[in-house]
């Protein structure tokens, strides 16, 4: 059954049928880390979601091309000012080049979204492989009018741009607003306005990360290169752009604008943007002490946390929650999302356990399509995981009462979870700090007869001490009328 993909356009406020803008390939680009810190979890979050959305996009049949950035020039620690680089202000803290940061950090955010599951990219530009691409832009938005040269650094020419285009139609902002926040700022002189943004910055003596340029030493600004390589690898106008929803203002606001100025072409149709992460309540920020990386999540080394998170725990703990919502981080929410995570995956381990009888009747596809329904919903994760657990329900019922399935129920019961858990979501099997095998199930089966013959002589005592022990570890009896099960939780 064919099925219509539905997304909530950030640039039109609502949501819209997903229809590509050419049948050779869906075109998504969406922007990548700046490396020069710890992955943490706002990278997670928005890597997760685009991930599900590119997972989606195939499943659906499409063929998609996927290009996600890499920041490692030119992302300033005051944007409009003139702040320092970001990545050139920790390699020279560390006493290292700036590309050993970038790479090293690079390799890191791999490492971190394999062990999460997350697909890597069709491709994945650097900003300093396209230097040449960026100056040619620059140069061609100079001559339609839209820059200016001053003191060998290029500033976007917002006022002549006001002149033929409108500015603010992703985030809703007016360029009068715009003055707040950059008032106070340092070096705004050199500009014609102050809301002016640099395309090309001269470089200091001292600075490392520099190319020549027809205007001077310098590099580029952070905004301009993903209009380029989006442009490059996508064509000037392509299907969807996603991102965190802390870069609609400015960066997807200016990329809209250099785009425009470039080709006067709207460069993308559908701007897809994930909300951000808090933690106990409170908006990530180191200052407040209460930044966390994944390294600290994965091995528990915080104090923010009671012990370790399994990857594909985090993984989980993010899809539970819509993608346009605020998700918040606790201890608490963690150790909910563990809990959750674990009973889904073991009901689903009971599939082929079951009991199933060749008959016509079916329960289970209805869920099947339903889960289809919630993810093409604008990517309902949410609720496409309330509909898996209202699968593990039935499960449970069935296998702990001995009530048989149809065979069309297996066929279903196997597709939620390879095409829907696996596929879609990217959520994998894990163990729960041991390893389950023969050997481990042979042990707990002969505790489980002990405990049998102890009640059977109404050695209560006895019975109830190795349920104790057992449950002290994790794993939990369920006593029927002729058997004993037993799950860990």
């Amino acid at each position: 059954m064919e099925r219509k993909l539905i997304l909530y356009n950030t640039l039109t406020r609502r949501k819209e049928e997903f229809r590509p803008i050419n049948s050779g390939f869906v075109g998504m680009y969406v922007c990548g880390p700046t490396v020069y810190g710890e992955p943490h979890l706002g990278h997670a979050r928005s890597a997760i979601v685009f991930d599900v959305l590119y997972r989606i996009l195939k499943f659906l049949g499409y063929k998609v091309r996927y290009v996600r950035n890499i920041t490692d020039v030119g992302h300033l620690e005051i944007e409009v000012g003139e702040g320092e680089d970001k990545i050139e202000k920790v390699a020279k803290l560390q006493q290292l080049e700036p590309m050993e940061i970038a790479q090293r950090y690079t390799n890191l955010y791999h490492f971190f979204m394999d062990q999460m599951n997350v697909e890597r990219p069709s491709i994945e530009p650097r900003a300093t492989g396209h230097i040449i691409e960026q100056i040619e832009w620059i140069k061609k938005i100079i001559d339609n009018g839209f820059a200016y040269v001053v003191n060998s650094s290029v500033y976007f020419d917002l006022e002549n741009f006001l002149k033929k285009h409108d500015y603010g139609i992703l985030s809703g902002r007016k360029v009068e607003d715009l003055y707040e926040n950059v008032r106070n700022l340092p070096n705004l002189g050199e500009k014609k306005n102050f809301y002016d943004f640099a395309l090309w910055k001269k470089a200091s003596a001292t600075r490392i990360m520099k190319w020549p340029s027809p205007w001077g030493e310098g590099f580029p600004g952070w905004h301009l290169e993903c209009s380029v390589m989006s442009s490059k690898y996508l064509g000037e106008v392509f299907d969807i752009h996603g991102g965190g929803i802390d870069l609609i203002f400015p960066h997807h606001e200016c990329e809209i604008a250099q785009s425009l100025a470039y080709s006067n072409k709207m460069p993308v149709k559908y701007w897809i943007h994930n909300n951000l992460v808090t933690i106990n309540g409170q908006k990530m920020s180191k200052s407040l002490n209460n930044f966390i990386t994944l390294e600290e999540i994965f091995t528990g080394n915080t104090k923010l946390l009671s012990k370790s998170f399994h990857p594909q725990v985090v993984r989980f703990f993010i899809l539970q929650a819509h993608y346009r919502s605020v998700i918040d981080f606790s201890n608490d929410a963690l150790l909910s999302a563990e809990k959750a995570f674990f009973k889904l995956m073991n009901s689903f381990s009971l599939i082929n356990k079951l009991k199933f009888e060749d008959k016509i009747e079916s329960i289970i596809e209805q869920y099947y399509y339903k889960c289809l329904d919630d993810l093409c919903d604008d990517m309902n994760t949410s609720l496409c995981i309330a509909t898996l657990f209202d699968v593990s329900k039935i499960i449970n019922t069935h296998f702990y009462n001995s009530i048989p399935l149809t065979i069309n129920d297996k066929i279903f019961l196997e597709k939620i979870f390879n095409d829907i858990i696996v596929n879609c979501l990217g959520l994998k099997p894990i163990e729960k700090n041991y390893e389950r095998n023969e050997l481990f199930e042979k042990l707990l089966q002969i505790l489980i007869e002990e405990r049998s013959l102890a009640k059977e002589k109404k050695d209560y005592e006895t019975s109830d001490r190795i349920r104790q022990k057992l449950q002290n570890i994790g794993i939990f009896l369920k006593d029927y009328k002729d058997r004993t099960e037993w799950e860990i939780k």
